[in-house]
Order: structure tokens, then C-alpha cells, then sequence
């Protein structure tokens, strides 16, 4: 389990840094989809004076939010595939069930986690007033 852990670590800092690396150089034209895909990565990633506070905050919580939706998947896939192969053995099929509902209890915290955020972004840190258009 420790080694999974870490694993999944070490591929979560091999992805956000190959996303800042790309980031970082030029964006490609979007003549290819991962062309477009790159574009938007870099779109997303670079930041411009007109960043606020709330959406830095909202694109961390989103950034966690799939990580923990993704850890979530694979926690349940791992103990279905531990409950499949129990054969019978009662202490293994209730590990396996204990892997299943925390992962389902991980996932429910993480999405109210992002609801309390999402509201308190909101409701909390100011927008910029929109210019009135005549």
C-alpha cells in the first residue's frame, strides 16, 4: 500500500511538471488536437494581471479535487479486485470492504471540501465591478 502511495506521488509531480514545463515554452497553434490541447494547458497555467485571488484559490481546489476524485477511482478498483480475489477468507473480504467505503467516504469529503470552498470564494472574496457597457 505504501508503495502505491508513493507511486502515485511521484506520477501526481511528474504530471504538474511536465504541465509547468509546457507551460513555460511557447503554446503551439492549433493545427493538431494535442496542438489545441497544449494551447489550453498553456492558456490555463500562465497567469495574467487579471488573476484574482478566488480564482487561484478555485483552480487549487479543482487541481485537488480530481486528484482525490482519481485516487478515489483507483482505492475502489483496488478493493473490488482484493474482494474478488479473497476467495472466501472473511478478514480479507472485510479489508476489502474497508478499502471500498473509505474510498467512498475520501471522495464524499472531497467534493463537500469543494463546496465549502466554492462558497466561501464566493461569498467572501470580492469580484472586480464590471464596467457598465452603454
Amino acid at each position: 500500500m505504501k508503495k502505491l502511495l508513493i507511486a502515485m506521488i511521484m506520477m501526481a509531480v511528474v504530471i504538474c511538471s511536465s504541465l509547468t514545463a509546457s507551460a513555460e515554452g511557447g503554446g503551439p497553434d492549433c493545427t493538431s488536437p494535442t496542438g489545441c490541447v497544449s494551447k489550453g494547458l498553456n492558456k490555463t497555467i500562465t497567469a495574467d494581471n487579471n488573476t484574482t485571488l478566488g480564482d487561484i484559490i478555485a483552480n487549487i481546489t479543482k487541481v485537488l479535487l480530481f486528484l482525490m476524485g482519481a485516487i478515489s477511482v483507483i482505492m475502489i478498483i483496488i478493493g473490488g479486485f482484493r474482494y474478488v480475489t479473497s476467495q472466501g477468507d472473511q478478514t480479507q473480504m472485510q479489508s476489502a470492504k474497508n478499502t471500498i467505503l473509505y474510498a467512498v467516504i475520501g471522495l464524499i469529503v472531497a467534493i463537500a471540501a469543494y463546496a465549502i470552498v466554492s462558497f466561501v470564494v464566493t461569498q467572501f472574496i470580492e469580484t472586480p465591478a464590471t464596467p457598465a457597457t452603454t
